[in-house]
């Protein structure tokens, strides 16, 4: 009996001394695995500066970006500035102007970059060993296929038409958006003033965005470039709002990323730092902080490029794209909300977008995107000619396009707090919308 006792303890320490040993070779493989991305992601930096937020900023030289990782962009000859100007908007604002433009980053109040070098976050060991991929850091990929995972998720497309053109715009598994779309044209630049705000994320797992999408291709595999402000606690350790940009070639597949974690956008800027927080952001009631963002596509060299107020920040470069190497199909201006818990899966996420207030509750609660504009082959600068909104889960998150009176142009506005009943929230706004009616000052005049 004890021999056959001690036979089986031997046999529980020999299975226990295996499994420690397999622990440990998977834990040097995944420290292995990690300090192999972090050195592909962070290069090595001219300057480095420690911004009080906690972020670590690298100035990098301009030529040793992420974007030349890229096997299309090997021999790439950076272009500092686009090859013809832009039309500026010469729409006369209202007098009352309330919102200020947010036009610096935290980490500017620590340093500055030399000339010659782009500032980039640094990513971290414990940001990386959160990812559910160390290879897919920075992007929800990679799908089989577009449906997948679409159990409680809508996943027939939304069928857009105008002025001849026809857009199937398929709802993304996992993704809640409320926005304002237009198409028919040959769309080559999209601008809005975006109001900031630090809505609530439930998750480190889930994020929310305020943002302009332009895009083109088949609906089941567009292509599209976007930028605006995003909380996203699990890819930045925090729940500030920062300036993002984010692509795709196959509608997030096995393409495309967040900032620069892949190779594609080339940076120009010395200034500006995506992935960097902004501050002030809006709150209720109170001071309306708002973010100018241009996409606009030169057409003499088809490289998109990307302003942050009167700062260029950079470009995609027509080599890395297809469908939209002349022309983007159609525009959406409004909010995203990544969680698995949306579209029928219950409990629903409590993430909020935008504010976290519906669009009805309007100016000083709800988020907007002010001055909508589109840019065509005219080279005008205008309000898009045809509209509409539209919201993917309308008792949770919600859009309007709201006018004050003819001798104003519309203003988009978005979001919603999530999982809380909508009808509660229209009967909390009742009484907002007269006052912020009469105390609106954000409109501009045709």
């Amino acid at each position: 009996m004890e021999k056959r006792i001690t036979l089986r303890l031997l046999f529980v320490i020999a299975l226990l001394v295996l499994s420690s040993v397999d622990v440990e070779a998977k834990a040097r493989k995944i420290i292995s695995e990690v300090d192999r991305k972090l050195k592909l992601l962070n290069k090595p930096a001219v300057k480095s500066i420690k911004s009080e937020d906690g972020d670590i900023i690298d100035c990098v030289d301009i030529y040793k970006q992420p974007a030349f990782d890229h096997p299309a962009l090997k021999n790439h000859k950076i272009e500092m500035r686009p090859s013809i100007s832009f039309p500026s908007d010469t729409t006369i604002t209202a007098k009352n102007e309330s919102s200020q433009r947010v036009l610096s980053q935290i980490w500017h109040k620590s340093g500055s970059c030399p000339k010659g070098t782009i500032p980039i976050r640094r990513i971290t060991r414990q940001e990386l060993l959160r990812a559910a991929s160390i290879e897919h850091f920075g992007r929800e990929g990679p799908r089989s296929s577009f449906v997948a995972n679409t159990t409680n998720n809508r996943s027939s497309p939304i069928v857009y038409r105008n002025n001849g053109t026809e857009v199937n715009v398929f709802p993304l598994p996992d993704h809640s958006t409320s926005y304002l779309i237009t198409l028919g044209y040959s769309y080559i630049g999209a601008r809005g003033y975006i109001n900031v705000w630090n809505p609530r994320v439930q998750s480190p797992d889930e994020y929310t965005t305020a943002q302009i999408w332009l895009k083109s291709g088949p609906g089941d595999s567009f292509e599209s470039i976007e930028a605006g402000w995003m909380v996203n606690p699990k890819l930045f350790s925090d729940t500030q709002a920062r300036l993002f940009i984010r692509w795709t070639l196959d509608s997030y597949q096995k393409t495309g990323c967040i900032n620069l974690l892949c190779s594609g956008f080339v940076q120009t800027s010395q200034g500006i730092g995506l992935g960097s927080a902004i501050q002030p952001t809006s709150q209720s009631r109170g001071d309306q902080y708002e973010i100018d963002i241009q996409i606009n596509m030169d057409p003499n060299l088809r490289r998109w490029w990307l302003k942050f107020g009167d700062v260029v920040i950079g470009y995609w470069p027509f080599e890395i794209l297809t469908y939209m190497q002349l022309k983007a199909v159609y525009v959406q201006w409004g909010g995203d909300v990544y969680s698995k818990n949306v579209k029928g899966v219950k409990p629903h996420t409590t993430t909020a977008m935008g504010s976290g207030d519906y669009a009805s509750a309007l100016l000083g609660a709800a988020c907007y995107i002010n001055k909508l504009r589109i840019l065509d082959y005219s080279l005008q600068l205008k309000y898009p000619e045809w509209v509409h909104t539209d919201s993917e889960e309308p008792d949770c998150y919600s859009s309007l396009n709201y006018q004050k009176s003819l001798a104003f142009e519309p203003t988009l506005f978005f979001g919603g707090p999530g999982r809380e009943p909508y009808s509660k929230e229209i009967n909390k706004h009742v009484s907002f919308v007269e006052w912020r009616s009469r105390d609106w000052d954000l409109e501009t005049e045709d």
